[in-house]
């Protein structure tokens, strides 16, 4: 049984497990004021390739976290799924990317560094930070106005992973090394530009031992691995096969049409039947995705979800929709529950009385649609929305909300 994740609020209570963040909200701005991210001067001097010691701080800080981060995933102890990567738009990036960039040569600061510098006392810490508020609200009032050119060029949740289609640990190494060569790239910069002396050889050899440290944890992660859905499954199965023998996440017809009334709750609906059998017949606001794409699409239906929403996949039985709540399940995607008998089961509750479709003789659980429709209706059908209010069904309510882990900031903005 692996020790991870480690449950502060249970070891040490939620007072406790608050003292433990704020010590390490503590430590990380400790390191960046004693490497002289408080300093304006400092800090512009990067941009004059003097003093390359964001750089080489930064890009430290960056590459450990992320040897650890893959190391962590691929022994078990850590779910990459839970982790938020901010979202990438493309163009909007690269603008605030050059705003923030120009306002950092001029002021001396980005955000996260003013605060250190007003943590600080430091007079243009404290101006740089104020005026960074005075932006926020400026940006708050005015993003109406360009926000067609704010949401542009999504795309989605994107990984160098994704983007180059290269197993990670190969990615993972290939940033160590970039990174290598930018510190001795950089140190090549500060001797020509900044007068900076050759650095001493017990300096060096304490850098030779960090630089084999990285390569040997980026090598592991080769070695290592990630784990597939399949490995992540088979870790989860023995507590996730019983609630489905339990009948625990199988939910009658009648809840979800509760549900999906339900304005507290976003009911997101994923029908993973052929696309002959959902353009034939399938309820109304639910997306076709096949079973073969379900993993892929993980990523997204986590981003566009907020702690409210709920994801009912379903099938013509049962059969399919449970291997797809496998499938999210194991990538830890929260609330998924199975359409109780699947569409059959809900034709046979809501579109019973309709004499335009008929019952099949085809034999219950072998994913086969078992009615018949003169033409494919889609959602044009009466069934394919019921009106919640002339039903009362009888049912065990099943639902349960698990609170989904909020986006949290990072990086230097």
């Amino acid at each position: 049984m692996s020790p991870f994740p480690l449950p502060l609020d249970a070891m040490f209570g939620h007072a406790g497990a608050y003292f433990i963040y704020m010590l390490i909200g503590f430590a990380f701005g400790y390191v960046l004021e004693i490497s002289g991210f408080a300093i304006s001067t400092k800090l512009a001097a990067q941009f004059y390739f003097k003093d390359m010691t964001v750089l080489k701080v930064m890009f430290t800080g960056i590459i450990v976290a992320m040897v650890l981060i893959f190391l962590a995933t691929g022994l078990g102890w850590l779910d990459y799924n839970l982790i938020w990567v901010n979202p990438t738009y493309l163009w909007p990036g690269i603008v605030g990317g050059l705003i923030m960039g120009v306002g950092f040569i001029v002021g001396g600061f980005c955000p996260g560094t003013s605060l250190v510098s007003a943590a600080t006392f430091k007079i243009d810490g404290i101006f740089f930070a104020v005026g960074g508020l005075f932006g926020i609200f400026l940006f708050g009032e005015t993003v109406q106005s360009f926000e067609t050119f704010w949401n542009s060029s999504y795309f989605g949740r994107l990984t160098l992973m994704d983007w180059l289609g290269l197993p990670t640990g190969v990615v993972v190494i290939g940033v160590v090394l970039m990174a290598l060569f930018m510190f001795w790239g950089g140190e090549q910069l500060e001797r020509i530009f900044g007068g900076q002396p050759q650095p001493q050889s017990q300096r060096s050899w304490g850098r030779i031992a960090g630089v084999a440290t990285l390569l040997a944890g980026a090598l592991l992660v080769v070695v290592v691995g990630q784990p597939t859905t399949q490995d992540k499954w088979v870790r989860l199965a023995s507590e996730k096969e019983a609630l489905l023998s339990a009948r625990a996440v199988q939910i009658h017809p009648g809840e979800l049409l509760a549900s999906l009334a339900d304005d507290q709750l976003n009911v997101i609906l994923l029908d993973v039947r052929d696309e002959a059998d959902y353009n034939l017949f399938h309820l109304r606001r639910a997306r076709y995705l096949p079973l073969n794409k379900v993993t892929a699409t993980v990523p997204d239906l986590r981003l566009e979800a907020g702690a409210n929403t709920v994801y009912v996949v379903m099938s013509n039985d049962e059969r399919a929709a449970t291997e797809a709540w496998k499938l999210l399940v194991a990538e830890s995607v929260p609330n998924v529950y199975i359409l109780e008998g699947g569409i059959n089961n809900w034709l046979t509750v809501f579109g019973h009385d309709d004499p335009a479709v008929q019952p099949t003789p085809t034999p219950p659980g072998n994913e086969s649609l078992q009615f018949i429709f003169a033409s494919a209706v889609g959602d044009r059908h009466s069934a394919a929305d019921p009106d919640a209010h002339h039903y009362e069904l009888e049912y065990t309510p099943k639902i349960k909300l698990e609170l989904k882990r909020g986006a949290s900031g990072g990086g230097c903005g």
